[in-house]
């Protein structure tokens, strides 16, 4: 049976531990006793140091299940005397949001991906990612955070970064993103949202990926696919693990396309309540004037839908994913092709 140790002080926690090592790290409930146990596996290869450690985060929010399976499954399946270096993996940060099938934790209703850097005497959501900022970070140089759309909007299958001012990170986050050999990698604007996990690693210096591997609180299998050999394919290009990056589509499949949008009027917001009827799919490529999708009113069921129309040509990089958006809700985003060229040099 595998022992699974409750910390209590995550000063406790020995990060250079020969082995693989399952913890449970408990976080002081707000309103009551108890605590919020976040599930955290350690491991430090039998083959040696190596200055590539790695970390990977699923259920950053906890209504989105493709990372948190495929963390876990590494987190079961990683074998520490065939490696060196060190991985950490964390399966549920959010883990009060992901018992709940949340978005944000029931218990401060907070949004993981907004409470970094954190605060040692906030919330608990607060308190969480100030462990990650102060702890977790320190141990490792790649940082994994694998999303899915949740019910807030679809992806095609894709990982993604920010653009970064310092050439050299950003053509090495580049060269990890195609690790997870998605249809699409996408640079997207860090000015969309403040105190996302990723931010918080890129300004550190750290080679950063995020990734959207399904939708609408499902599990996608081709998702939970690319999580989990994709992170197998880091640990292959960092040596943590014998061998090769390998393809996880088929051969022939295309390269990844490189899209960018990196501008806020890329995120463009619904116009009005209604309900949403798609007009194209994820990934499809449209030219500028396209009809998305119409939203229609059903107060008159007389009056005609409301076309909504593409602003420039470029891939359909997401939509939104329910019937009903309302108003204000990102709706859609038709992102720029870039050449692979723009971001490798380094």
């Amino acid at each position: 049976m595998t022992v699974t140790q409750v910390i209590y002080n995550p000063a406790d926690i020995d990060f250079t531990r020969p082995g693989k090592h399952h913890y449970q790290v408990a976080f002081h409930l707000d309103g009551t006793w108890g605590y919020s146990l976040v599930p955290l596996t350690v491991i430090n290869g039998a083959r040696g140091t190596n200055p590539n450690g790695i970390v990977c985060f699923g259920g950053t929010h906890g209504n989105e299940y493709e990372g948190q399976i495929a963390v876990k499954r590494l987190a079961n399946d990683l074998n520490p005397g065939e490696m060196s270096g060190r991985v950490i993996l964390i399966p549920q940060l959010s883990e009060s949001a992901c018992i709940a099938n949340t978005r944000t934790s029931p218990l401060d209703g907070v949004n993981m991906n907004r409470a970094f850097p954190g605060n040692a005497r906030g919330t608990i959501s607060y308190r969480i990612s100030n462990f990650v900022k102060t702890r977790i970070f320190p141990q490792v140089r790649i940082v994994i955070d694998l999303h899915a759309g949740g019910k807030e909007g679809a992806f095609p299958i894709c990982t993604s970064f920010h653009p970064i001012p310092d050439t050299a990170q950003q053509a090495e986050t580049a060269k990890v993103a195609r690790l997870f050999d998605p249809p699409f990698v996408f640079i997207y604007a860090g000015t969309m949202a403040s105190g996302l996990l990723t931010d918080e690693a890129e300004a550190e210096g750290k080679v950063t990926i995020g990734a959207e591997l399904g939708g609408g609180e499902t599990t996608d299998r081709q998702g939970v696919r690319h999580g989990y050999e994709g992170m197998i394919n880091v640990l292959r290009n960092y040596g943590l693990v014998a061998g090769a990056p390998q393809r996880i589509r088929s051969q022939s499949a295309a390269d990844p396309i490189l899209v960018k949008a990196d501008q806020l009027q890329y995120y463009v917001p619904c116009p009005r309540d209604g309900v949403w009827e798609p007009n194209v799919d994820l990934g499809d490529w449209v030219e500028a004037g396209a009809v998305l999708g119409r939203l229609h009113d059903f107060s008159n069921h007389a009056t005609r839908p409301l076309e909504i129309e593409a602003p420039r040509a470029g891939y359909v990089a997401m939509m939104h994913l329910s019937a009903r958006p309302v108003k204000g809700q990102t709706l859609f985003v038709v992102a720029d092709k870039v050449e692979w060229s723009e971001v490798a040099a380094g």
